[in-house]
């Protein structure tokens, strides 16, 4: 079975081939009248290269299918959300995120908090989300350190005042600043 990573790596080097190869415009097809015709990738990889990527392509893109359809991934406009269904404190998820090539799942939009929430409902347990309390009190932000743009507060949260440091995400899709070291569900995205 491939890990996140090499899934996540060879989806994207898949799709920078069917482009190259395939894509009306792209290099290898004619190019204005009179112009040389650029070399395709096809041209430069032996038949059976050629045919193996392809093979690939396909047993990927049925992969993606069945985990799609088993709930354990799902796509939410240019990402892709995953969970290994386990319930880790909060570094340990995100480093198990991290590991895989992505990050813990923040939701930056009402489309994407949903996404999420499925995934909530799909194992019944609360989630970290990607986001930590700033070195202001009650001020909360992404990894990286971005302010946040969207948020879903439960009623009267934030509400731990320095002492409750991460966000972990109900089963109704609203969001509570809770302590890093209790077990939560983790939620990758990609």
């Amino acid at each position: 079975m491939l890990s996140y990573l090499s899934y996540t790596v060879v989806a994207a080097l898949l799709m920078t081939c069917h482009a190259l190869c395939n894509c009306p415009g792209a290099p290898g097809r004619a190019g204005l009248k009179g112009q040389p015709r650029l070399p395709r990738l096809r041209d430069f990889l032996d038949t059976g290269f050629h045919s193996s990527l392809v093979n690939l392509k396909y047993q990927l893109s049925r992969l993606e299918g069945v985990l799609a359809l088993d709930g354990k991934i799902k796509v939410v406009g240019e990402k892709i959300l995953a969970s290994n269904g386990k319930e880790v404190d909060f570094e340990s998820a995100l480093e198990s995120c991290e590991e895989a090539g992505g990050t813990l799942a923040t939701p930056v939009n009402e489309e994407e908090n949903k996404a999420i929430l499925g995934i909530v409902k799909q194992y019944n347990r609360y989630a970290y989300l990607g986001i930590k309390e700033g070195e202001t009190s009650g001020e909360f932000m992404d990894i990286n350190g971005t302010p946040l743009n969207y948020t879903k507060w439960h009623q009267n949260e934030p509400n731990g005042k320095g002492r409750e440091n991460c966000v972990e995400m109900y089963s109704d899709g609203t969001w509570n600043d809770k302590k890093c070291n209790l077990n939560r569900l983790t939620i990758c995205e990609f």
